[in-house]
C-alpha cells in the first residue's frame, strides 16, 4: 500500500511539474503558426549543416521550454520547413541550454561551477553533433511520422508511384487518413469554423489567410491550436509519467547507491537513472545534487546532460514527431557521445 501510495505521489509531481511547460511549449508552438513567416524564419537559417546544428542548439536560449516543452516547438519547427539540423539541435538543447536551467543548476551545484560550465557545454556539443549527423537524411519521410511528413512544408516528395496509379489511388490513399482534427494539419480558420487542410502544397485563399486576419482572431487561433495540441501532447505525457513513477518506485535505491563508486558503473547507472527518473531539468540539478557525496562529478554530468534529451515520459512525446527507429538512433547517439565525454572527466580529470 505504501509503495502504491508513493508512486501516485510520484506521478503526480511528475505531471504537476512538468504540464506547466508543455503548455508552454504548445504555446509557443502557436505563435510560430500564426505569427511566424514560415518562409523568411527558413530563409534566415543557416545553409551548412554544422552551422544550421549548432544555431539551433542556441536558439534554446530564447526559448525557455523543457524537455516537456521543447517537442511541440519543434514538431512545428519541421512542419514548417526549418532545416533538420536546425529542428534536431533545438530539440536535443533547448531542455538545458535556457537560461531558467541554467540558473536553477547553478543554484544547486554553487559550490561546483565545473558542473554548470561542463552541462550547457556538452549539451551544445553533443546536441550540433547529432544534428549534424541527422543533416545527411535529405528525405524525413522514412524517419518522421506519417501525419507529420504529410504537412511538412516545402520538403515531402511525392511518392513516384502515386502519379503512375492516377486518380484513383490518390483518392483511395485520401480515405486511408483518419478525419481527425490533428494539431498541426489544419488551420482553424475557415469559414463557418470549418478546418482549413494544409497540404503539401496548400496555400489559404488571401481572403481566409491568417497574415490577414486581425489580432484578436489570430490570439483566438493561437489559443484553439494550444488547446489541442495540449490535449493530444498531454494524453501521452500522463501515459510516460505513469510508467515513469512505477519504475521509480520499484527500482531499488541500495543496489544503485552501491554502484556510484566505479567510474564507469556510476556513469552508467546515471545514465538509466536519468532516463527512468524523467525529472524537469528545471529541477534536475537538486536532485543530481542528492547523490553528490556517492557519485562522481562525471557521473552527476551524465544525469545533467542525458537526462533532459531523452527520458521516459519524453519517448511518448517523440513518438508523436519521429518512428521508433529514429527515436533508437537519437536515444543512442546521445548516450555513447554522454558517456564518452563523462567517462574522459572520471579517468583524466576528476
Amino acid at each position: 500500500m505504501n509503495q502504491l501510495n508513493n508512486g501516485f505521489t510520484l506521478f503526480l509531481s511528475l505531471l504537476v511539474e512538468a504540464m506547466p511547460f508543455l503548455l508552454l511549449g504548445v504555446l509557443f508552438s502557436s505563435l510560430l503558426l500564426f505569427f511566424v513567416d514560415e518562409r523568411k524564419l527558413v530563409e534566415k537559417m543557416p545553409k551548412n549543416p554544422l552551422l544550421g546544428a549548432l544555431v539551433g542548439s542556441m536558439i534554446g536560449f530564447l526559448f525557455p521550454v523543457c524537455e516537456c516543452g521543447n517537442v511541440p516547438v519543434a514538431r512545428r519547427f519541421l512542419i514548417q520547413g526549418v532545416p533538420t539540423p536546425v529542428a534536431i539541435g533545438f530539440l536535443l538543447a533547448a531542455p538545458t541550454i535556457n537560461p531558467i536551467v541554467i540558473w536553477s543548476t547553478w543554484t544547486a551545484f554553487r559550490d561546483q561551477p565545473e558542473i554548470v560550465v561542463l552541462r550547457v557545454v556538452f549539451s551544445l556539443v553533443i546536441a550540433t553533433i547529432i544534428g549534424y549527423v541527422f543533416s545527411f537524411q535529405k528525405d524525413l519521410n522514412p524517419i518522421v511520422q506519417p501525419a507529420i511528413a504529410r504537412y511538412m512544408k516545402f520538403n515531402p516528395p511525392a511518392p513516384p508511384e502515386t502519379k503512375r496509379r492516377g486518380k484513383r489511388y490518390q483518392v483511395e490513399q485520401e480515405a486511408m487518413v483518419p478525419n481527425i482534427l490533428q494539431s498541426g494539419t489544419y488551420i482553424l480558420g475557415g469559414k463557418a469554423g470549418i478546418p482549413l487542410r494544409i497540404d503539401a502544397n496548400f496555400v489559404p485563399p488571401t481572403s481566409n489567410s491568417t497574415s490577414n486576419k486581425p489580432l484578436a482572431d489570430k490570439l483566438r487561433l493561437v489559443v484553439d491550436n494550444s488547446i489541442q495540441e495540449f490535449r493530444e501532447l498531454g494524453g501521452i505525457m500522463v501515459i510516460g509519467s505513469a510508467i515513469a513513477a512505477a519504475i521509480q518506485v520499484l527500482a531499488p535505491r541500495e543496489l544503485i547507491l552501491s554502484l556510484g563508486a566505479g567510474p564507469i558503473t556510476s556513469i552508467v547507472v546515471m545514465l538509466i537513472l536519468a532516463v527512468v527518473v524523467s525529472i524537469c531539468s528545471t529541477v534536475d540539478s537538486f536532485f543530481a545534487l542528492s547523490f553528490a557525496s556517492t557519485f562522481s562529478s562525471g557521473s552527476l554530468l551524465a544525469f545533467l546532460v542525458f537526462g533532459p534529451m531523452i527520458d521516459i515520459k519524453g519517448i511518448g512525446l517523440l513518438l508523436s514527431i519521429f518512428k521508433p527507429k529514429t527515436i533508437f538512433y537519437l536515444f543512442a547517439l546521445a548516450a555513447q557521445l554522454t558517456f564518452l565525454f563523462t567517462l574522459f572527466l572520471n579517468l583524466h580529470v576528476f
